[in-house]
């Protein structure tokens, strides 16, 4: 737990040196807060650099609580950015370090991408010699070089590009998906009305992440990126698969094209180049879109700010640990865990990248990216190229896939993908409708690489989806399983379809027809399956929640002080309570998972009042749905509207199914495409080692496994291993990640609160991506 007492002496300092980044408020407001709620002075920068070297009551001014209210849904950055040329040089850095030791400042978080990290870090290791230079334009004193000595600094990665080696994503990525992905959708319904070709431009500098991912997300047709230059020829290529989309029945074709993209020769490809190329050789209606700074607009999503706001309280935290023997660390995302990574290895790498690429070894600048950006890639090459009949494997084998429990946003693309990647590998597939329900009704068919097309950006479950578990069926389901020769299972859904595998895998006794490989993908708004930290559709619920969270709070705007109840769903898991609460800013937000009683009730009431007395004009607290029998919403809406009287007046929201409707947000349109075809490879394996005399007899725990997102991998977990980690009564795993984010809610609300440190503190190194020595294709999933 974090000793507050200790660190009072520290001062912090904020710097925003991205010039074009603009979703960096979350970040400012978490370290602001976290920063005086550990007892710290904390100072803004305005305009970046340029505001350090000028110095200035107006460029370095001392924030306050209230200073960063009212901004985690506000695009750009209220402390301003901008490029400075005075910085790069000796006497610009002299400057700031003269404006920094005025102040006793000695702990930058620096904000920015990988050149505003650099500069920093060359103002660190120069410090020494500047307070020498200072002291000897008798600027300082001696005794302020021995009681500034040391400069510590800690990075946050600000950039849409996406282009920093060392993290899984920047801050400010998601949001950039979202703008394209708004695009696309928008751009998608005409170009489908009309039998049009779009070529879409869109951001990243020498970065494909964005194209790649977008691609991904949308089901594009074909995608240009510098890292994966086309070979010679790929212009006929391209124009044949667009044209056999068409024969398809496809009306329309989407291109995106990254604004770095090259060829083999490392030419640049344009849009109005390839906009030519299909006009000429095909004659097909083309239109150009270059998105342009829109995707650097708009609102922060979810993802965004609930990662800013990690990153910049672990940041702090990085801050008081530091010594003066400690390097400049970056504060980094690997998977679902904040990790540190020295700040110049993460630099290093990032440069070499540029390096592999300028010198035409592209394998391993994809590879230097990380194992996100190259598996982002090998699942689109798994997904876009649909092979000949006579290149495909033939393996006799027949997958069933069905969704199961409650539609989740996100589960289409998991389907699109099982089916395309279990094509690829010479499978048959087949579809089963509303789930075990459907199967044992016989609502069972063959499903085509065409069938799936545009699948990605639709909302639920174009396959149906019941709650019905199989127990009382299994006979039934074993006949359709025998009629149709299903060799593997692909179950797609929430806590119902986690039941529905274990009632499965019993029926084994029984049912030779159920020894087959048989694996689950989480895929329920609740985010309360077992053996997942994640589960496809949550990233979609908590935008809903965060956008309505918005929109509700701005209707306050301008009126009395008010304070809004809101209730979301989960059944009795918290996650979108607690987290969305994060997101969007609350005050308290309750769930099952912590109990509370009547003196917690006031005790909030208490807190809201006070800071209602004060620059405070909105409050927010979001309730879960089975959070407390007797303590419901209407109890909560009550109570505040009776003891915060004459202070502030109240509002109550139920949100409901708007929290499973809508289209899928990107993260679960590509989260959902790369583990439905991890586990899609997955099954192939298991077939392939079970295939004996004839037929797949697998009858192991081990062959009957839930694919789930832990800490920072996808791991397979045999369902049997799971049960000692599940409350079955609540539908809920017994230990949930999330909880300890719990604390930072309250922290950022100005709650006093411990708060758990014991995953901070490790400062790793930046792993290279090796290739698995085994060939197995999932492990480069």
């Amino acid at each position: 737990v974090l000793d507050i007492d200790s660190t009072s002496s520290h001062y912090i300092i904020v710097v925003v040196e991205m010039t074009w980044e603009q979703r960096m408020n979350a970040a400012v407001r978490a370290v602001v807060r976290m920063g005086i709620y550990v007892g710290a002075k904390v100072y803004f920068i305005r305009e970046g650099y340029q505001g350090m070297v000028d110095g200035g009551e107006e460029n370095i001014k001392e924030a306050s609580w209230e200073s960063v209210s009212s901004m985690l849904q506000m695009g750009g950055t209220v402390i301003g950015s901008a490029r400075c040329k005075e910085f790069r040089s000796h006497e610009g850095r002299l400057k700031a370090a003269h404006n920094l030791v005025q102040r006793g400042i000695t702990n930058l978080c620096v904000i920015g991408g990988d050149g505003s990290l650099t500069g920093a870090n060359l103002f660190r290791e120069e410090w020494s010699g500047l307070l020498e230079e200072l002291v000897q334009q008798g600027l300082i004193d001696e005794d302020a070089v021995q009681k500034y000595s040391a400069l510590h600094i800690v990075g946050m990665v600000g950039s849409i590009d996406n282009d920093f080696c060392g993290t899984d994503m920047t801050i400010g990525t998601d949001s950039a998906l979202h703008r394209i992905i708004e695009v696309v959708d928008a751009i998608m319904t005409t170009a489908q009305s009309h039998q049009r070709t779009f070529v879409l431009e869109v951001m990243g500098r020498h970065c494909g992440y964005l194209a790649l991912v977008s691609a991904l997300a949308c089901g594009a047709d074909w995608v240009l990126i510098p890292e994966m230059p086309p070979e010679d020829g790929w212009e006929e290529k391209m124009c044949q698969k667009l044209s056999a989309n068409r024969a398809g029945m496809k009306r329309l074709n989407i291109i995106i094209v990254a604004e770095g993209a090259i060829d083999c020769n490392n030419k640049p490809i344009t849009t109005d180049h390839v906009k030519d190329l299909v006009v000429r050789c095909l004659g097909f209606d083309t239109r150009v879109t270059i998105l342009g700074h829109v995707q650097r607009g708009g609102t922060p999503s979810a993802f965004d700010r609930i990662l800013a706001s990690r990153m910049g309280v672990e940041a702090v935290i990085a801050l008081l640990e530091t010594t003066a023997n400690t390097p400049a660390c970056v504060v980094s995302l690997c998977g679902n865990q904040a990790v540190r990574l020295p700040l110049m290895e993460c630099v290093q790498m990032t440069q070499e990248v540029q390096k592999a690429m300028d010198e035409k070894k592209f394998e391993e600048a994809v590879k230097l990216r990380g194992r996100s950006f190259e598996n982002n890639l090998k699942t689109y090459k798994l997904l876009a190229h649909r092979k000949l009949e006579s290149e495909l494997p033939h393996s006799n084998f027949n997958i069933a896939v069905l969704n199961v429990g409650a539609p989740a946003a996100g589960m289409n693309a998991a389907v699109r993908s099982a089916v395309r990647v279990g094509i690829s590998e010479g499978h048959k597939m087949f579809a089963v409708n509303d789930g075990f329900e459907g199967f044992y009704k016989g609502q069972i068919k063959e499903i085509k690489w065409a069938d799936v097309g545009g699948w990605t950006g639709q909302g639920g479950s174009l396959l149906g989806t019941k709650r019905t578990l199989p127990a009382k069926h299994v006979e039934k389901i074993a006949e359709q399983m025998r009629a149709h020769n299903i060799n593997a299972l692909l179950v797609i859904g929430g806590f119902e379809a986690y039941l529905g595998l274990m009632e499965l895998l019993e029926a084994r006794g029984k049912y030779d027809e159920f020894c087959v490989p048989m694996v689950m993908v989480p895929a329920t708004v609740s985010n309360n399956v077992p053996g997942s930290d994640l589960s496809i559709g949550a990233d979609t619920a908590l935008n809903a929640i965060t956008d309505t969270c918005d929109r509700i709070k701005q209707s306050a705007s301008g009126t009395k002080r008010r304070v809004f109840i809101i209730e979301t769903m989960g059944g009795y898991c918290g996650y979108l309570a607690s987290v969305g609460g994060l997101a969007a800013g609350a005050d308290a937000a309750y769930i099952y998972e912590e109990p509370f009683d009547i003196r917690d009730l006031q005790s909030n009431v208490e807190h809201l009042t006070e800071k209602m007395k004060g620059a405070i004009q909105r409050g927010l607290v979001l309730r879960n749905e089975n959070s407390n029998e007797n303590y419901t919403t209407d109890f909560i809406y009550q109570l505040y509207s009776e003891e915060g009287r004459g202070v502030f007046d109240c509002r109550k929201n139920v949100l409901g199914h708007m929290q499973q409707g809508g289209a899928p947000s990107p993260f679960d349109r590509n989260f959902g495409t790369k583990i439905s075809a991890k586990a899609m490879l997955w099954l192939t394996k298991k077939m392939n080692e079970t295939f004996r005399q004839g037929r797949v007899f697998a009858n192991t725990e081990d062959t009957c496994c839930l694919l789930g997102m832990r800490r920072r991998a996808l791991v397979f977990q045999p369902v049997v291993q799971l049960k000692d980690e599940t409350d079955f009564v609540h539908r809920i795993p017994k230990e949930q990640w999330w909880l300890k984010l719990r604390p930072l809610m309250k922290i950022l609300a100005k709650y006093k609160t411990s708060y758990d440190v014991s995953d901070s503190g490790q400062l790793e190194h930046v792993v290279r991506n090796i290739q698995p020595k085994e060939s197995d294709p999932s492990g480069a999933m």
